[in-house]
Formats: C-alpha cells, sequence, structure tokens
C-alpha cells in the first residue's frame, strides 16, 4: 500500500487537534463501491473499458478494496433490476486484470445470486463477498456465507436497510452472521435514513455484541446529507472497515464519498495509507467525466428516499414510473415509506403508481 507520507498533507496543513482526534492513529480500511453501488447512477451500463479505468485508478492510489458487480450484486442484470451493458464475469475479469494491491469484492443478494454465481465469481478472480439480507432476515445468509467460507474466500456479512431495527435487535441479526462464518458484519445505511447518533447506537450495539474477533463495517448513503459524518462516526464508534464511492456515485443521492471520506479521515489523523491527492484525480478526471451527466445529486426524489427510509435504488424505478402513470413521484415515495418497503419489492411501485393515479 502507499506510505502514509504520501497519502496525507504535511502536518501544519491539518488541524492543530489532530493528535487528540478519536480517530487519531486509527487504522482504517476503505472499500471503494463505484462499480457496484455507484452502477445504479449509470442504469447499470458501466462497461469493460470503465471498470479497467476505475480500477486502475483505485489501486494506484492505494484504496484497500474494490468492489464490482451489477447494482444489485451477482445476477442482478434483469428485467426486475436492469439489465447490465456487460455481465458481471466479465466486469470482474476486468478488473481483477487491473487490480495488483487492492482486494477484489462482490456483492451477494440471496434469492437473487446464487451459490453458483459465487462459484463463477471466484473463478474470475473475487477475493471477498459480501453477502447482504434485509436486516431482519440473517438467516438467509447462512448458506451463502458457508460456501464462500468453503471457497476460501473473505467474507462480510450486509446488513442492509439497518435504521429499520432497533441497536440490540440488530447486533442478534448481526450474531448468526458471524456464527455462518462472517469475518466483518456491516452497519448499512441503505436508505441513507440515519444520523450519526443513530449509527454510533448501531456500531456500539454490535461491538458489544460480537466481541473482538469479528470487524464492522459501515456503509453509508447520502438521503439525509451526512454519509461522510456517518461513516466517520461509526469509525469513532468502533468500525474499522468504511465504504465510499468516488464522487458519491450510487443509488439515490449516493453514497459517502469515498475522497471526501479519505481526506476527512487524513484531516482527523487516521491511517488509510490512501494517497489522498491520487484519489481526487481518480474522482475528478476519470470517474466524473466518465459518468458525465449521471452523478447523483441531494434533489427532491433522493431526500424524500432519506426522509421516508426507502431503499436507495427504488429511486430510478420510482421515477420512471411517475412518468409512465402521470403521478407526482413524491407522492409515491411516501406512500412507499408509509407502507415500510424493503428491498426486493421493487413491486411495489408500480401497485402505489397505479392507485394514485386512479384516485
Amino acid at each position: 500500500m502507499t506510505s502514509p507520507s504520501q497519502g496525507r498533507l504535511d502536518s501544519p496543513v491539518r488541524h492543530d487537534g489532530a493528535a487528540h482526534d478519536p480517530l487519531a492513529g486509527r487504522s482504517l480500511t476503505i472499500c471503494d463501491t463505484t462499480l457496484r453501488d455507484g452502477s445504479h447512477s449509470v442504469a447499470h451500463q458501466f462497461t469493460v473499458d470503465d471498470v479497467r479505468a476505475v480500477a486502475r485508478g483505485l489501486d494506484a492510489a492505494g484504496v484497500h478494496i474494490v468492489e464490482v458487480t451489477h447494482g444489485d450484486g451477482l445476477g442482478g442484470s434483469s428485467f426486475a433490476y436492469g439489465f447490465a451493458a456487460e455481465t458481471d464475469l466479465d466486469l470482474i475479469r476486468a478488473a481483477r486484470g487491473e487490480l495488483t494491491r487492492s482486494k477484489l469484492a462482490a456483492l451477494l443478494l440471496p434469492g437473487i445470486g446464487t451459490i453458483d454465481d459465487l462459484k463463477e465469481a471466484t473463478d474470475a478472480g473475487i477475493d471477498i463477498v459480501r453477502v447482504a439480507t434485509h436486516c431482519t432476515e440473517a438467516d438467509i445468509s447462512i448458506q451463502h456465507l458457508k460456501a464462500a467460507k468453503k471457497i476460501g474466500l473473505e467474507t462480510v456479512g450486509f446488513l442492509m436497510m439497518s435504521h429499520m431495527n432497533t441497536p440490540s435487535a440488530l447486533a442478534e441479526q448481526a450474531l448468526i452472521m458471524r456464527d455462518a462464518g462472517a469475518d466483518t458484519v456491516y452497519v448499512v445505511d441503505s436508505a441513507g435514513a440515519m444520523l450519526p447518533h443513530q449509527v454510533v447506537e448501531r456500531v456500539h450495539a454490535l461491538r458489544d455484541r460480537l466481541g473482538e474477533d469479528v470487524t464492522i463495517g459501515m456503509h453509508a448513503h447520502n438521503n439525509l446529507g451526512s454519509g461522510v459524518a456517518n461513516a466517520m462516526a461509526a469509525a469513532e464508534a468502533g468500525a474499522s472497515v468504511l465504504d465510499g464511492s468516488c464522487h458519491g456515485l450510487g443509488a439515490g443521492a449516493g453514497n459517502a464519498a469515498t475522497e471526501v471520506l479519505v481526506a476527512a479521515l487524513d484531516r482527523a489523523g487516521a491511517d488509510t495509507c490512501i494517497a489522498v491527492r491520487q484519489l481526487i484525480d481518480v474522482a475528478e478526471d476519470v470517474v466524473a467525466q466518465r459518468c458525465a451527466g449521471k452523478l447523483p445529486s441531494l434533489d427532491r426524489g433522493s431526500l424524500l428516499l432519506g426522509y421516508a427510509g426507502i431503499y436507495s435504488s427504488f429511486l430510478l424505478h420510482t421515477r420512471r414510473a411517475a412518468a409512465r402513470y402521470q403521478v407526482a413521484e413524491a407522492d409515491i415515495l411516501i406512500e412507499l415509506g408509509r407502507r415500510r418497503v424493503v428491498g426486493g419489492q421493487e413491486d411495489m411501485i408500480i401497485d402505489v403508481a397505479l392507485e394514485l393515479a386512479s384516485h
């Protein structure tokens, strides 16, 4: 990895309190999800060339983990979730060919991706699988986590929509993933609905329940504008793996922006061993250029996702339904929030749009 001196600015530029910051000296791992969660922003149209360019830049900057698949994980390319421009395996192979230091991760949602998909992705070059379930359904990850451990992969349990479960109950779900073989368990703010103190409560609960043998991660969306703040709060509470995406590319208002997060961590005195300026250049000169006109923004729709607590990837589907049935996007989102929809219930968007159109 890049040495810390290459990543940091000279100390006089950083704030005087860095040495006393709770993150000072903390070693933190960064996972960049531009090429997975960011796929939502481009309607899953990343090409092999896109993946090569972004992966090459992230690797050179010293980012520890690069995640690559369809936005909805292995097997996500479908009518329900949106067809991708390239297959998952082609994208994974393209990234593998560029990564010399970074580990390569893939997302798998049981019910969308299969164990056969996992085996093929392993053959294509992944090092890590992140098995994602709703925050109350960790039991459906068990067979996939066990299969991944048997294959020899590093394993991550990904508790999506974590705001919909209490801290103590979320910790019990995390325990299920740990016992199934997860090396790391994530608090996942899929809706971008949490504030920093709520993140802290959940990370503390996981830390207390899981002990020191399991690493804790944080995946923050930006629908309430607190993505980077939430990731920083998670780190202060004990999380040691943080997700981001370049320019915040991702579902809804996007994720915590990797380059902003790493710069903020550097200011706080944390050790990521990532070259900050080089990472900023990747975000600006590679990602922003290739995704011009598709970068996420904190607009009315994405803000309502966070306010109503809705899965971030619902936004583009909602916009299409609003246009098709001539109803207000905001009305659909508020009603979806009232019904407490979760990932996998995208068909409810059409149901709600039809009901609103008939009134």
